[in-house]
């Protein structure tokens, strides 16, 4: 594999901005707490089987910290790259695990994973791991999805689970922002269909329509 694309210094962190998010607002004790008297939660019993929950709730944690990792592990490969910093990310790896705050167990993994390609673009483009998640994925959807019905936050795990399916798409919705952008400020915009950048009159069509 080779080098990353490059975009700036722009790096995708979802789960680790919703943990930090989260953070603040489990601060915040005396507003939410008021806010719990006027919105009560409307939670019903969970009409699941409460030890495939259990199970399910283990895959669903392992493929959000998968995540986790590989965003954290982009962050250091743009930043290596942007100023020349020559990071060794499975000796990071090793360097954690012997530490004091983050020594998980699959840390191993992610030093196997860089030490068998250190130009890996993601984590999750490792055998060891994209096995790991797709074997999770049905249990991660049911956890986030049981978790909305019961109306329990899960901001991380969530946020793991949409930049999985982010990463993993070759067109996203984003290609229609782009367009609404050049709506309301004509900033162009790229077509699939064609090479090339493009403004459309959107007001004039309108028009147009209704003569």
């Amino acid at each position: 594999m080779g080098q990353p694309e490059c975009s700036g210094s722009r790096v995708a962190i979802p789960t680790i901005q919703a943990a930090v998010e989260m953070r603040f607002l489990s601060a915040s004790k005396s507003e939410r707490e008021s806010a719990a008297r006027l919105f009560p939660p409307s939670r019903n019993p969970y009409p699941g089987n409460r030890e495939d929950l259990i199970d399910s709730v283990g895959d669903a944690l392992y493929a959000s910290k998968i995540c986790a990792y590989a965003q954290g592990m982009a962050l250091l490969r743009r930043a290596s790259h942007q100023y020349d910093y020559g990071l060794n990310y499975g000796e990071i790896a090793r360097i954690w695990r012997g530490g004091c705050i983050i020594r998980a167990r699959f840390l191993d993994d992610i030093r196997e994973a860089y030490t068998h390609e250190p130009n890996l673009p993601s984590l999750l483009m490792a055998p060891f791991f994209r096995e790991a998640l797709l074997k999770s994925q049905k249990s991660w959807r049911h956890v986030v999805e049981a978790a909305v019905q019961q109306a329990i936050p899960v901001p991380a795990m969530s946020a793991s689970l949409a930049y999985f399916d982010a990463y993993r798409s070759a067109r996203l919705p984003a290609n229609l922002i782009q367009a609404q952008r050049d709506y309301f400020g004509a900033h162009t915009y790229r077509r699939v269909d064609r090479e090339g950048i493009f403004h459309t009159e959107w007001k004039s069509k309108e028009r147009s329509k209704k003569d």
